[in-house]
């Protein structure tokens, strides 16, 4: 048994052909658990006793430009949205409620297939993404997509799972 804190994790499937459910609820647990170590390890980032939940909503493209286009006024779909439960910098300590992370299915598939990538790795890459948001990581500043860009590199290299960014310029 790890001395890490844990995550709870409640899973919603809402929209969208998502296939095996459970195996994505997997999935989802296996790259938070790493995300959570190196958090912890790496990022000394503090965690309640309690593990906080992280809401996981699967959408697809539709939902999801309904929703980018209500919080963020883009009438798009994007392929992950995070929404904190409560405002949180990094090294901040968690509530008891992290936030929601959606996915959009068909924007998930495209970019798999355009990276050449199994979907679940992309799925990874993108919980771990918002995951990372939703403890008030961000990628608007240069340095910022570095240091958010790093952590993930990390994390997917422990799942050993390939650097999503290679050496292209942070988004």
């Amino acid at each position: 048994m790890s001395d890490l804190p844990a995550i709870s994790l409640a899973v919603a499937a809402e929209a969208g052909e998502w296939g095996d459910v459970e195996a994505i609820e997997a999935l989802t647990l296996t790259a938070l658990e790493a995300a959570v170590q190196d958090l912890v390890r790496q990022e000394h980032q503090p965690f309640p006793a309690d593990p906080p939940e992280v809401s996981l909503v699967l959408a697809d493209d539709a939902m999801m430009a309904d929703i980018n286009e209500q919080w963020r006024n883009q009438p798009k779909p994007t392929n992950v949205l995070s929404f904190p439960a409560f405002p949180l910098v990094p090294g901040g300590v968690p509530g008891p409620m992290l936030g929601d992370i959606i996915l959009a299915r068909e924007t998930i598939e495209r970019e798999a297939q355009d990276l050449g990538k199994p979907a679940d790795e992309h799925i990874t890459h993108l919980i771990i993404h918002g995951f990372l948001h939703l403890f008030g990581y961000d990628h608007i500043e240069n340095n910022d997509a570095e240091k958010m860009e790093a952590i993930e590199t990390r994390i997917l290299a422990s799942l050993d799972l390939s650097d999503p960014y290679g050496d292209t310029e942070p988004v």
